[in-house]
């Protein structure tokens, strides 16, 4: 009982922009280790419309800075499975601007990738 409780006040601490479905691998945070096919220390990106896609990313990334994506378009989920408090932010222009909020370690959310053309890296 006292732990469904936790969860609904985490929950409803949550702030997400209209149209962005949000979670947490917690069980990501206590392995520090691959988590759904995504190696520790990367940022996944899942096909589109396939959630956890059976632990097959369609896209890593393991270095800081920008990354140009093509053709990504629909809804896809991005985790970030990066050490020592790396983040990842989406972009919509490319090289890494116009990005939204930061994204922690050990978190997904469901995305539409349509006006997404990269993403950032951050230590």
């Amino acid at each position: 009982m006292k732990r469904a409780g936790l969860v609904a006040t985490a929950v409803a601490a949550l702030v997400v922009p209209a149209g962005v479905v949000v979670g947490t691998a917690g069980t990501a945070a206590a392995a520090a280790g691959t988590y759904e096919g995504c190696p520790y220390g990367a940022v996944c990106i899942y096909p589109q419309n396939a959630g956890w896609n059976g632990g097959h990313p369609s896209l890593v990334y393991y270095s800081y800075g920008a990354h140009n994506l093509s053709n990504q378009f629909g809804t896809h989920r991005i985790f970030n499975n990066q050490s020592g408090g790396a983040t990842v932010r989406v972009c919509t222009g490319y090289n890494g601007t116009g990005c939204g909020g930061t994204t922690p370690p050990w978190t997904y959310y469901d995305r539409d990738f349509t006006p997404i053309n990269s993403i950032l890296l951050e230590r």
